[in-house]
C-alpha cells in the first residue's frame, strides 16, 4: 500500500510503500494525533526503512489503496 505524508511548511511529502493494513496505520495515526503525548510517529515500509514524522507536523495522510505489480526501474 502506497502512503503519502504532508509535512507542515514543507513543499515536499513523504511517500513510502509499505506492508502495513490501512486500518492499523488509521488506528497508529488515531491513537498518536488524538493523546497529543506522542511527539513522533513510526513507519517501516516493504524496504524495512523506518520514517520518523512528528506528530505536530503533519499536514495530511494519504493511503493508497493495494497496489498491483509496478512496472519500470525501482531503486
Amino acid at each position: 500500500m502506497e502512503v503519502r505524508i504532508g509535512i507542515v511548511h514543507s513543499p515536499r511529502e513523504l511517500t513510502f510503500e509499505t506492508d502495513t493494513a490501512a486500518e492499523e496505520l488509521r488506528t497508529i495515526l488515531d491513537a498518536a494525533l488524538a493523546e497529543g503525548k506522542q511527539p513522533l510517529v513510526a513507519f517501516t515500509d516493504t524496504k524495512g526503512k523506518q520514517y520518523f514524522v512528528p506528530t505536530a507536523g503533519i499536514a495530511y495522510v494519504e493511503l493508497g489503496g493495494e497496489g498491483g505489480r509496478k512496472v519500470g526501474f525501482i531503486s
